[in-house]
């Protein structure tokens, strides 16, 4: 589905990623991980082309996304984390960038709204933040593409709305797409996300299935053990995970 190759990358005298390849494939829904400043949003913005690597390719769908063809654009859709929507209605919205998504689902869209408990009939400019990030990740669903990159989405969400984009992001699952979740919230992806990747230094340090995972880890009172029999299996804790990781305990070093 997209890939890197060999990335490097940096912001002046400060360098990000040297030599990162990773790949993503089709059918799952990834937690990028990582602490703030770790490079998780520049990722997302050299896979989306809207940044160029000082070297390495990255490649969707066999095409180097450096040249940001339309053929390669029309099929990925970036939700930042901070946006802003212009002072429209959101069925003026949708006529006016509905047409550059040729798969764009006026059904899907829809279906989201109701997830979030909103209809067609709002206008952007009255809505919160967190009630225009919800009409947003509606239509990034909405326009149906293979790759649908989100930095942080569940910043500025409450507490029953994280519930509900859950369930949303679950419902417009598909085996030919790819979901990348980029976030420090990592509670907020327990239960949605098939593979978890974490970026820590410049590269990633632990790409593992969530079923990959239980068989191998077991999670109790935020203490992590090796599973020894199959009633040792539990439910990932994400957060004592991603400690673990990053802190290079022996546990994930003799579990993977």
């Amino acid at each position: 589905m997209i890939r890197t190759e060999n990335l490097q990358f940096g912001y002046r005298k400060h360098e990000v990623f040297q030599n990162l390849s990773v790949n993503f494939e089709a059918g799952k829904i990834y937690g990028l991980l990582g602490k703030n400043g770790e490079g998780k949003s520049t990722l997302l913005y050299l896979m989306s082309g809207l940044l160029r690597a000082k070297s390495g390719k990255v490649m969707f769908d066999g095409k180097d996304m450096s040249n940001r063809l339309p053929s390669a654009l029309e099929n990925m859709f970036l939700v930042p984390e901070e946006f802003d929507l212009p002072a429209i209605t959101l069925k003026a919205f949708v006529k006016a960038n509905a047409g550059y998504y040729p798969n764009f689902s006026q059904e899907i869209l829809e279906k989201c709204l109701e997830g979030f408990e909103l209809d067609m009939d709002l206008n952007l400019k009255k809505l919160s933040m967190g009630t225009k990030k919800k009409v947003y990740v509606c239509f990034a669903l909405a326009t149906n593409t293979k790759l649908l990159l989100m930095d942080e989405p569940t910043n500025g969400l409450d507490i029953p709305s994280k519930s509900q984009f859950r369930k949303v992001i679950a419902s417009c699952m598909t085996d030919d797409k790819t979901i990348i979740i980029s976030t420090h919230q990592v509670r907020d992806v327990e239960n949605l996300i098939d593979q978890i990747m974490v970026l820590n230094k410049k590269e990633i340090v632990f790409n593992h299935s969530t079923a990959e995972i239980t068989r191998r880890l077991a999670f109790r009172n935020g203490q992590i053990s090796e599973v020894t029999s199959e009633n040792d299996e539990t439910n990932i804790d994400i957060e004592a995970l991603f400690t673990a990781v990053v802190s290079g305990e022996d546990v994930i070093k003799r579990a993977f």
